[in-house]
């Protein structure tokens, strides 16, 4: 059994940074596609990024190209999301996955979840 916890979040200002850690423990971490959703009030879950267990590879919402960076550290166990140049529809709960189906692409792919942490981001 995976078990995923998200760690951070918070309020930011428009145009800020922040970084969300996600540690993984119960399971072989290399063993699994990792992803970053998010999920803003009276929306449905969606796919921010998701990366793979070698190369590795990565895969990002459209919208978000170029502003998050999702990485890995399989020696830690932990998972990243790197977020810059923050704007306010950025504001959701965001969550940790993990599956072990290298094609795991939208949310109901995707077998274990963390609990989710806040972000708000101000104008």
């Amino acid at each position: 059994q995976v078990r995923l916890v998200e760690i951070g979040g918070g309020s930011v200002q428009a145009g800020d940074s922040l970084r969300l850690p996600c540690e993984a423990s119960g399971g072989k971490f290399s063993n699994y596609i990792m992803a970053w959703f998010r999920q803003a009030p009276g929306e449905e879950r969606i796919l921010v990024a998701r990366i793979t267990w070698r190369g590795p590879t990565t895969f990002y919402h459209d919208s978000l190209k170029g502003r998050f960076t999702i990485s890995r550290d399989n020696a830690k166990n932990t998972l990243y999301l790197q977020m810059n140049s923050l704007k306010p529809e950025g504001t959701a709960v965001y969550y940790c996955a993990a599956d072990q189906d290298f094609g795991a692409l939208v949310a109901g792919d995707y077998e274990y979840w963390g609990q989710g942490t806040q972000v708000t981001v101000s104008s």
